[in-house]
């Protein structure tokens, strides 16, 4: 679906149809610019990876609950087919996000499943802290080629097929750490950056075409990746320098879903922390005038957590 110019008000055009599932999309103009809302895009075909723990496996749950159509991607394949044991509408590739051939299965897999992919939800992360003294080399690449290489490789070959289509809607897991630089995680901060960046790029030049790209930027989160970050406590203060109650993943899904009923290009959960975070982004020197005090409410977090135990 192409932009059609000035059409009025409104104007109410069929959205493509796939095994009877009908869609309406509608165009809404105010004075100052035109903006796409679907109404509503019900999914046909989830691509989502990450899908073995932490927000994705939460988001399977999620979809799996309304019975719709799956692909799951990740590493963990035991995981992949105890997940989808029993469900006619999953299907699961095992894989590196960062290989193309991966996302080709994947394509393959969308094209025999007789629906077309509506929703691409890049969950796929990693994080291992660490001073730039001290990391080692190969963190970079372990950090760029999964949550930033995986994340654009998926966009461009899943927003292809969104654009050829003429709908769709992808949805890329950034981070406040995409918004704000956090020492001690320099690493992962970069390629939340990339992720973030790239996301809005093609945000805009996909929107003519029907196609939605968002990215989302949580705060902390209880999942595997926050439990690792306790082992590195001199790294990861700042990461615990946020309100006492951290985000469950049940939180991020709720505000995923949110997203794809009405959605928009940047989303901050919570979206005051995001603020705070666009603040120290845009003025790093802000940021530095407070990072004492933020390391040390970060550090108290950090031993209140061992003291807790498991």
């Amino acid at each position: 679906m192409r932009d059609k110019g000035n059409v009025g008000i409104w104007e109410k055009v069929p959205w493509p149809t796939n095994k009877n599932t009908k869609f309406e999309a509608c165009y809404i103009f105010s004075l100052f610019k035109k903006t796409l809302y679907l109404k509503p895009m019900k999914p046909t075909l989830i691509v989502l990876t990450g899908a073995a723990s932490g927000i994705g496996r939460v988001l399977f749950s999620t979809f799996s609950q309304r019975q719709i159509p799956m692909i799951l991607l990740d590493l963990e394949e035991e995981k992949l087919k105890k997940m989808a044991e029993g469900l006619s509408f999953v299907e699961w590739v095992a894989g590196s996000v960062a290989e193309p051939s991966t996302w080709g299965i994947v394509l393959e897999k969308g094209s025999k499943s007789g629906f077309m992919i509506s929703h691409l939800i890049n969950c796929a992360g990693v994080i291992r802290p660490g001073f730039l003294e001290g990391y080692a080399l190969e963190d970079i690449d372990y950090h760029l080629n999964c949550n930033a290489k995986g994340t654009i490789l998926g966009t461009t070959l899943i927003g292809r097929e969104m654009k050829n289509q003429g709908f769709g809607h992808i949805l890329n897991i950034s981070s406040l750490a995409g918004l704000a630089p956090v020492s001690g995680l320099s690493l992962y901060a970069a390629s939340k950056f990339a992720v973030r960046g790239f996301s809005l790029s093609v945000a805009a030049e996909l929107k003519k075409y029907g196609v939605w790209v968002t990215v989302i930027c949580p705060d902390l989160v209880n999942t595997p990746m926050l439990d690792l970050q306790l082992g590195y406590p001199e790294e990861a203060k700042l990461t615990f320098s946020g309100p006492k109650r951290v985000l469950e993943a049940e939180d991020v899904v709720e505000a995923i879903l949110g997203v794809m009923e009405r959605p928009r290009e940047l989303a901050c959960i919570p979206e005051s922390r995001g603020l705070l975070a666009k603040i120290a982004g845009t003025w790093p020197w802000i940021g530095e005038l407070f990072r004492k005090s933020l390391e040390k409410k970060g550090e108290k977090a950090i031993r209140s957590r061992f003291k807790a135990g498991p």
